[in-house]
């Protein structure tokens, strides 16, 4: 498995796959082929269904810039990945390059024939069972895992990713109006955090406190604010929400929240390596699906639950999250999308209260629910997988 850093990508919105993913290629293609005169770019399956929402279009022509640049948007022919997309790149002599790209989600991308970047194999271990047998058998904890293989230098990155994360949230606090885009989406985070509310308990105040940090994270990510992929842009706002709570309602030292984040950074790698975190290939199961077991285990870690009831936290997370179907109205990450991020960050925290009384007596392992999270992702229908042809998208009519 691959460093954390590639998992924890800091980036604008509002998709790490049809945003983040194409603008990284575009500045691949120029750096490498730096006497491109025009470019020509042809979307397909997903990009091509909901990349008008995503800004899909608009991200690469931007990029390209001052290059003159053509996007097409093929809707009907099939192709090896939902996030292909084909780049045909006229040189200053006249000569045309060909290059198919994938945008294989979390802001990663592949390029037929070539190495975009050196993503070197830090984790040898391919499943939890594995990383769960080495850390027993030496005594070590998750944080202890991600330090014998990355050092002290990667929680320095993850310290710059925690300070993003908390920046959005108060970048989104302070925002009012409407988010951009035709189905005109009110920004809700501010009135949620201000709102008062006639004999409120404090576990309601606390609970409202999570959901204004979601909203912020996700109003912020579909207005194209710099976002944290935790582990895409789409499932951005679950686990910075419940750990800016966590940290203000208990004081807790900024190394340890720090720490948690490497902590279910493990669960999200292992999800990444044999599960998916792309939306048009597996659903909303593999993007906020992922996010909520991650912020589980996080947040598991923070409330100092053992080994084995992190890893019943981040099941459970993920369990109840199967079938989750990927189905943004017009294409946009603002329905349902935005609410989702809420609800799942909320979820993290049950779960983690589930696994306090529970771990003992659990018996699906993590390792089992994410194969059954791909295999049930690969059994919905395409309507459902980022298209925006199905569910919520089909039902609710947008005013172009």
């Amino acid at each position: 498995m691959k460093s954390l850093r590639y998992l924890y990508r800091i980036g604008r919105g509002p998709s790490s796959s049809h945003s983040i993913g194409p603008y990284r290629a575009v500045k691949y293609l120029k750096k490498n082929y730096p006497n491109i005169v025009k470019a020509e770019v042809t979307l397909y399956g997903s990009l091509a269904l909901t990349g008008r929402g995503h800004l899909t279009d608009k991200t690469i022509i931007d990029t390209f810039a001052p290059i003159p640049c053509e996007v097409t948007f093929d809707y009907k022919t099939s192709v090896p990945h939902p996030n292909t997309m084909d780049y045909k790149l006229t040189l200053e002599d006249g000569t045309t390059l060909n290059k198919r790209v994938f945008s294989v989600g979390g802001g990663a991308i592949k390029i037929d024939g070539e190495v975009v970047e050196a993503e070197e194999e830090v984790y040898p271990e391919k499943n939890f069972d594995e990383i769960s047998k080495l850390c027993k058998a030496n005594n070590w904890s998750l944080v202890d895992y991600v330090r014998h293989y990355e050092g002290d230098e990667i929680f320095e990155y993850l310290t710059k990713v925690y300070k993003q994360m908390m920046e959005t949230i108060n970048n989104g606090l302070k925002a009012t109006g409407e988010l951009p885009g035709s189905l005109h989406v009110k920004r809700r985070a501010y009135e949620f955090l201000t709102s008062k509310f006639e004999n409120e308990s404090s576990v309601g105040r606390a609970y409202r406190s999570i959901m204004a940090f979601a909203f912020a994270t996700g109003e912020e990510n579909a207005a194209g604010g710099m976002v944290v992929t935790a582990p895409t842009c789409g499932s951005a706002a679950t686990m910075p929400a419940l750990l800016k709570y966590y940290q203000k309602m208990y004081d807790e030292p900024l190394e340890r929240v720090v720490e948690s984040l490497a902590v279910g950074g493990v669960f999200g790698n292992v999800i990444k390596q044999n599960g998916s975190i792309s939306g048009a290939e597996a659903g909303c199961q593999a993007e906020i699906g992922s996010a909520c077991s991650m912020t589980a285990a996080a947040y598991g870690y923070l409330k100092n639950l053992s080994f084995d009831a992190i890893e019943c936290a981040a099941e459970v997370a993920m369990e109840h999250s199967l079938g989750s179907t990927c189905d943004p109205v017009g294409g946009y990450v603002q329905i349902p999308c935005i609410e989702r991020n809420v609800l799942a960050a909320t979820r993290a925290e049950t779960a983690v209260r589930l696994a306090e009384y529970a771990a003992d007596t659990h018996s699906v392992s993590f390792d089992t629910i994410v194969q059954t999270m791909l295999e049930t992702g690969r059994d919905l229908s395409n309507k459902y997988r980022e298209t925006s042809e199905g569910g919520l998208a089909k039902e609710i009519k947008v005013k172009k």
